[in-house]
């Protein structure tokens, strides 16, 4: 059985030990990308969570993106998908999903993150598969 955020939370929490809460944090980041449907954003996602490239994703529908493509503007509508992975992994996310990708130029960016609960960022982090050395 998978235990809850709420539970790896409780028993990360901060203990009163001033060392804990300086403990450093592992470098996480998210991944942003846009995809033409539900599906095609799940099956990539799937993919990616099997590969322990991320530790989840977050679909969110009902997205409208306006563009200039080939010289015409264009209406479309897409989902957002959010990525949590780790900075020692983000360029093979990036890879990864742009094979995964329907699109011809997908909108795959990374962002940095400067912290966050240190209990769900320890478990990002655990989620992940580490680098290999080369």
């Amino acid at each position: 059985m998978l235990a809850t955020l709420p539970e790896i939370a409780g028993t990360m929490m901060h203990t009163g030990n001033d060392t804990e809460s300086h403990a450093p944090q592992p470098s996480i980041c998210l991944i942003y990308s846009t995809f033409p449907s539900q599906e095609s954003a799940g099956a990539a996602a799937r993919e990616m969570v099997a590969r322990k490239l991320i530790a989840c994703a977050n679909i969110l529908p009902g997205m409208v993106s306006f563009y200039e493509w080939e010289g015409t503007l264009e209406r479309g509508e897409e989902v957002v998908m959010l990525l949590k992975t780790t900075q020692a992994v983000a360029q093979d996310v990036i890879a990864a999903l742009a094979t995964l990708h329907p699109y011809e130029v997908p909108a795959i960016i990374m962002l940095p993150l400067s912290g966050g609960l240190p209990a769900y960022l320890n478990w990002v982090a655990g989620a992940v598969a580490p680098v290999s050395p080369p």
